[in-house]
Order: structure tokens, then sequence, then C-alpha cells
């Protein structure tokens, strides 16, 4: 194997200078990351519903996006099935077609797009009665077009109207008219629903903490289409993860927006996050707890001391910096400097020696130079993430940055940037986990790897993937391995034996 590829310094053509005229050119498609890089999920890829029950009509549930999209499905799910609806694995088999919907990125909802057009053409073709409906980020903002504009849909419901589906559903079967509920809410977090365990492995489960966002970053459309930030209340969490833990999951990842900015006030007193982890890490000290999203300017001291003095709470961090240059976190919103994040990592470290940490970053973001983009390759260099999702910027409607900036990045440099930031990353990660050779981690076996049914997969405390011989260890245990091989994405490992 060759010496990894870091980064070049590359002068392109000059940035054009900064605009105060709006300018609405073409938005460019993503570039997707190609190189053997550990992205932690496929964010574009479809999740299916992975269970089935019995019911008067049948119900197909594709899911696009993020955690917090899967999360939403299994509430819809259950939703679904209290009211006496079936979930079945096959679209040929439905009366209703749903498909939860991911608007964060152009890329994301261009795929649902064709979905849709997909399954419209089915429709008109084979199966006229089947209703075809948009759950989820996409709604409220594609509502018009959706269902007057395009006629892909006969159903509309945002992510703050769950409750409402079966009637929504009934109305739409009973009318012929096309049902639509895309109102937000203030108060909203299913907190007396119990999910439907959707898409999962039986080992490791998502438990929603809260919903909507109130940071308005100036590329983001969340707050748009899910709302303001509410906490859903201390006792309905850990009543949700008491339960996992006696069905026999393993490991939660806790979910919110921002999860750092978590408060309940209920009861006379306010549990912050730092709070909420430690409780829930007292649940079981055989259950793994992670979380996701963090925003950098909610990480507090505290916070980073659960992690050093809980074992069962991962030290592992997504810490999502965006950008490596501080007029540019300005210009994005972000609240923080490159100054303030940097220091945040350092006593990250500090505090918790060992943490892994990964991130999100943007590339060719409105006005971004080429001295902006090398701050963020060499805040990457400093940082040495263990893992990264990587984006091209694409604007998105309503946004701050729609609405008050210019997108004047050309498509080549964005390209180019966002090539040279994968490249960096890839390197980066490939040294972290050479680093681990010889080293002993605890993973939690998730399943079968990928690539043969004679070697099992799981994840370490620090959120590295590892695969390892089989032998007799079952999926949910925690197994001690040592490291003997590595890719940029993958631990490869020797089992010792069950810890």
């Amino acid at each position: 194997m060759g010496e990894p590829v870091l980064w070049r310094r590359v002068v392109g053509p000059p940035n054009p200078p900064r605009q105060t005229k709006r300018h609405k050119p073409a938005v460019p498609q993503e570039v997707q990351p190609t190189t053997d890089i550990p992205i932690l999920d496929d964010l574009d890829a479809p999740k299916q519903v992975a269970v089935t029950a019995d019911g008067k009509r049948q119900v197909y549930l594709e899911t696009y996006g993020c955690q917090m999209n899967v999360s939403d499905s299994e509430i819809v799910a259950s939703v679904l099935r209290e009211n006496g609806y079936g979930l079945t694995h096959d679209a040929d088999e439905a009366d209703i077609v749903l498909i939860n919907t991911c608007a964060i990125r152009e890329n994301a909802e261009q795929k649902v797009r064709r979905r849709l057009g997909e399954l419209r053409a089915q429709k008109t073709k084979h199966n006229p009665d089947l209703k075809l409906g948009v759950l989820g980020c996409m709604a409220e903002r594609l509502r018009e077009k959706l269902l007057d504009q395009e006629k892909l849909v006969d159903l509309v419901v945002g992510p703050d109207a769950y409750r409402d589906l079966p009637n929504l559903l009934n109305e739409a079967a009973d009318t012929g008219q096309a049902a639509v509920n895309v109102q937000l809410s203030k108060e909203e977090t299913y907190q007396d629903i119990q999910p439907v365990r959707y898409d999962t492995n039986g080992v490791s489960a998502f438990v929603s903490i809260m919903r909507g966002c109130d940071n308005m970053c100036s590329f983001c459309v969340v707050p748009f289409t899910r709302g303001r930030e509410r906490s859903r209340p201390v006792a309905s969490i850990l009543d949700e993860c008491k339960t996992l833990v006696e069905s026999g999951y393993k490991e939660v990842t806790v979910l919110g927006q921002n999860v750092n900015s978590y408060r309940d006030g209920q009861n006379g007193s306010t549990v912050d996050f730092a709070e909420l982890l430690y409780r829930i890490s007292l649940i079981s000290p055989e259950l793994r707890i992670r979380y996701s999203t963090s925003h950098p300017k909610d990480c507090s001291d505290a916070l980073l001391h659960v992690h050093a003095e809980r074992d069962n709470v991962c030290n592992y961090i997504h810490l999502p910096v965006q950008h490596g240059n501080t007029d540019m976190l300005q210009r994005m919103k972000r609240t923080y400097s490159r100054e303030q994040y940097l220091e945040l990592v350092e006593r990250a470290k500090k505090i918790v020696p060992g943490i892994s940490l990964s991130t999100d970053i943007i590339a060719g973001f409105c006005d971004e130079t080429e001295e902006e983009h090398r701050d963020t390759l060499s805040l990457m260099e400093l940082v040495r993430y263990d893992h990264a999702y990587m984006f091209m910027y694409s604007e998105r409607p309503d946004t701050y940055a729609a609405r008050k900036y210019v997108d004047n990045v050309p498509e080549d440099v964005k390209k180019r940037r966002l090539t040279e930031i994968i490249n960096l990353q890839a390197g980066i990660s490939l040294e972290s986990n050479q680093a681990e050779l010889g080293a002993e981690h605890v993973v939690l076996v998730e399943g079968p790897s990928r690539r043969s049914e004679e070697q099992l997969s799981g994840r370490t405390d620090t959120n590295k993937m590892a695969v390892f011989d089989k032998r007799d260890f079952k999926k949910g245990e925690y197994v001690r391995v040592k490291v003997t091989d590595c890719t940029s994405a993958t631990l490869i490992a020797e089992p010792i034996g069950r810890a």
C-alpha cells in the first residue's frame, strides 16, 4: 500500500468578488465520496421497514435521510400499527406507500423526487387504487408542487403531524382527494409513543430526546422543516431506554438536531443533556450510550466529564465544524470561531483521553476563497478526525444563505475542493487506524460482516468498525479483540474472548 494522499496546495482560478446583488445560478449536483473512508451511514440510501404485521390495509414505508428520519419512521410505524394497519416489506403488495423524506441536501431531495416519479408511474399503470404519500422534511416545503403542480402524491404529512396519519389516510380513501397536514408544533415530542424498531439489528436502537432546532445556521433548512426546538420529558426517555434493555438491546443512540441544548424543566428542576446522559448510563452497565448530533457551542465540560466518568458512555463525539475559517463560520452563523472550536477539541482530548471525534464539512460555501478553503484543510490536520461527513454546498430554499448570499463558487472549484478534503480525511483515517495495530478493544457484535458470513462486525467504544472471525460469538455479545490490520474505514482484528 502506498503512502496516503494528504493534501496538495492547488491554486485554482480566483473566486469572483463578493457580491451584494442577488444572483441565482443553477445549483450544481453534489459530489459523492468514492474513496475508502469511514462514512458513518449512507444518507441517501432508502431504509425499509424491518417488521411485518397483519392489518386491514398494508403499508410500505421507505425512509431517506439521517438517523432522525429513521427514528420518525419508527414512530409512524407505531401509529399505523396501533390503528390496525399492516406493515409490509414489498411495495408491490402495499395498499399505501409512504416515503419519509429528507430535504437537507439537494442530492437527497432529487433522489426522493425520482423515486416518487417511479411509484406514480407504477400506480398509473398497475394499481390505480394505491395511495402514495410523502412524510417529513420535504412535506411542507414542496406540498404545492407535489400535490397541485406535479400531482405526484395523494397525501402530504409534516414531521409533527404523524398522529393524524390514520385520519388523513381515511380522508384520502373516502373522498379521493389529497389529504394534507403540515402544521408544525411547539409542543409535539411523541413522548408517549413506543416506536416500532425500524430497520433494526436487534442490538442498537435510536431514542429521540428532542425535536426541532433554534440555531438558524445560514445554510440549514432544518428550522424551516422541523420547527422550533423542544425537549422530551426525562421520565419518558428513561422509560424507553429501560424497555429497550429489557428487550435485549445493548446500545442506544440518543437523537436530536442539537442534543447538547436539551433541557427538561419539569418537576421543579432543570435537567440538561449531561445530566440526562448520566441518568441513562445508570440504567444498566451493559448498555452503551451514543448520541448525535451535538453543536460545538453547547458542548460543556460537564458533558465531557460524563464521558470520562461513565464507562458505558462511549468515548466518541460527533462535533460538526462545517468549516475551518472564522470569517466563513460567521457567514454560516455557527456562533463560534476557529480558535474556540480548537480550544474545545483540546479540552475534550484532555478530559477524555483517547476520545474519538467525527465532523461535518461543507466545501464551496458562498464566497469561499482558496485561503479559507486551506483553513479547513489545516484544521483537519490539527484535529485529526476519525470520521467525517464531507459535502459540496448546495443552496437550500428559504435559508438565510439563499436569501442573503450568492452561491458563487464555480462547480468545478467546489468539486476540486471537496476532493482535496476527502483525500485528506482518507489519509488521516488510515493513519488513525494504523496507530491501532496491536491495540485491544471491546466490540459490540452487530451481526455478520458485509463481505463474509464467516466474520462478524461491530463497533468499538470509539465508533470504529471492526471485523473478526465468527467462531462461536453471537450478535449482541461484547467481544474483546486485538487489531491486526486495517483499511481507512475498518479495523481487522483477532478475537480474544468474550468481554
